[in-house]
C-alpha cells in the first residue's frame, strides 16, 4: 500500500520561504514515477484546494492561479520523493498542506481536483504571518 509523509511545514512571516517534501513508499507494481503527484493545502473552515501538480515522470506541472510564480513542484524519482518549494509567502498560504497521488494525470481544470486523488498523506501545517 503505497504511504505518503510530508513535513518541512512551519510558521514563516510573510515574504519568506518554506520547502515541504513528501517521501513515498509501499509502491508495488507500479514505481513512483508512475503517478500523478500534487500538493494540495485547507485553510481553516474552507474547501480543500489543489496547489500544484506534476505528471508521471516530471513531464509537466500545473499550478493554482494564486501560487503560480511563487511555488514550484518538482520531484526526486530516485528519493521517492516531491516537494514544493514557497517562496513570497502571503497569510493567505496559512493551511494543512498535503501531498496526494493518482494513477494518471486528468486534464483540465480536473487535475487540480481533490476528488481526483486517492491517495493522501497526513499533512504538514504551515502558517504564515503578516
Amino acid at each position: 500500500q503505497v504511504r505518503l509523509v510530508e513535513s518541512g511545514g512551519g510558521s514563516v512571516q510573510a515574504g519568506g520561504s518554506l520547502k515541504l517534501s513528501c517521501a513515498g513508499s509501499g509502491y508495488t507494481g507500479y514505481t513512483y514515477s508512475s503517478y500523478c503527484m500534487g500538493w494540495f493545502r485547507q485553510a481553516p473552515g474552507k474547501e480543500r484546494e489543489g496547489v500544484a501538480v506534476i505528471s508521471p515522470g516530471g513531464g509537466s506541472t500545473s499550478y493554482a492561479d494564486s501560487v503560480k510564480g511563487r511555488f514550484t513542484i518538482s520531484q526526486d524519482n530516485a528519493k521517492n520523493t516531491l516537494y514544493l518549494q514557497m517562496n513570497n509567502l502571503r497569510p493567505e498560504d496559512t493551511g494543512m498542506y498535503y501531498c496526494a497521488a493518482a494513477g494518471f494525470c486528468y486534464s483540465g481544470s480536473n487535475r487540480l481536483a481533490p476528488e481526483r486523488y486517492s491517495v493522501w498523506g497526513q499533512g504538514t501545517q504551515v502558517t504564515v504571518s503578516s
